[in-house]
């Protein structure tokens, strides 16, 4: 597996005036202007993101896509918030560099930020690591997570980033609506847990900052040492409880229900479920306990909800992947599987 980001010529959807941005860079980026070059990354579903070279300097642009888009989706400026807040804190990001709101520049509102490499792994079963390797990466994708929720979010200006409390419940509200707004086909098993998860809600309202997609797809590791250099794609990050992360992870790189559709197989140096939230409960003091189950329901019905949102998009034609329409063929499988968890906590 070539762990390298894979790059392309600008996709037609998302082409937009490289002198205007070259202008821009030589004005907010020491260093940086015309000559420019510019390549998009491939894969990415939302917001697409592009590589620049600026003689030997080296930037990532990430942009909102063009098009009609879903109410509060696709906030650069909120990614650009967090990760630069999050630069004083032990969890890696890369180094912001300048964000640019104006959306008549290049089409929609962009931040330029530092080009972190490294590897980027996008099949959580790792077939070309040893076993030692892939536990010993495993964990460090847990070290960061614990470190993420351990951040006092008033200590780095983010205390207004979120409502604090009412997470899922609020999470469950909003998902359900961007369902109802993207919607093409009916899916029995979304209409079954849109009734399902306002009933089911954990007592326990813990607050922490949360990433919102952490998954090993979403991390730039080390080129080589098994070790968590950058973590990427903020666009879903807000204040909310802690476990919505944790399970997120579970259900992508772990029980492998993540859209690709992967199978449960393990390969040896794997954690499995439960390993896994027994590292997390060692490191944070935080068990899930009977909340398990929703907080995995809840995960795969999100991400229903957002497949579901790159489908509709891809439909459009402004979707950041050109593999955007085959999205609609995985919808329902991952509403039944999150009914599954549903029927675990019965």
């Amino acid at each position: 597996m070539d762990p390298t980001p894979e790059l392309s010529a600008i996709r037609p959807a998302h082409r937009f005036d490289e002198a205007a941005l070259a202008a821009w860079l030589a004005g907010h980026v020491k260093g940086c202007g015309a000559p420019l070059a510019v390549r998009q990354f491939a894969g990415g579903q939302s917001n697409p993101s592009f590589l620049l070279a600026c003689g030997e300097r080296r930037l990532v642009l990430r942009k909102a896509p063009p098009g009609r888009l879903l109410p509060s989706a696709h906030r650069v400026d909120r990614e650009h918030r967090v990760m630069t807040a999050l630069r004083a804190t032990g969890v890696p990001v890369p180094r912001t560099l300048g964000l640019c709101q104006d959306a008549s520049l290049i089409g929609t509102p962009f931040f330029v930020m530092e080009y972190v490499p490294g590897r980027i792994l996008r099949d959580a079963t790792l077939p070309d690591a040893p076993p030692a390797e892939r536990a010993a990466i495993f964990e460090a994708m847990l070290e960061v997570l614990a470190r993420l929720h351990a951040v006092d979010p008033a200590a780095v200006g983010l205390a207004d980033f979120g409502k604090p409390g009412s997470y899922f419940a609020r999470q469950v509200a909003r998902w359900s609506q961007q369902w109802t707004l993207s919607k093409t086909d009916e899916v029995p098993a979304m209409d079954a847990l849109l009734d399902w998860l306002p009933r089911h809600l954990p007592a326990d309202d813990a607050t922490s900052l949360v990433h919102g997609d952490y998954r090993l797809g979403n991390l730039i590791l080390d080129p080589s040492e098994p070790r968590v250099v950058a973590v990427l794609d903020w666009e879903l990050s807000t204040l909310g409880h802690p476990l919505a992360d944790l399970a997120y992870h579970c259900i992508f790189d772990v029980i492998g229900a993540g859209p690709d559709g992967s199978s449960d197989a393990r390969r040896p140096g794997l954690p499995g479920e439960a390993e896994v939230v027994a590292s997390y409960a060692r490191r944070t003091g935080r068990d899930p306990g009977s909340a398990w189950s929703f907080c995995l329901a809840f995960s795969l019905f999100r991400l229903a909800a957002i497949t579901q949102g790159v489908y509709a998009r891809g439909l459009q034609g402004n979707a950041s992947s050109d593999t955007a329409t085959e999205a609609g063929t995985r919808v329902a499988m991952l509403a039944e599987r999150a009914l599954g968890f549903a029927s675990r906590a019965a």
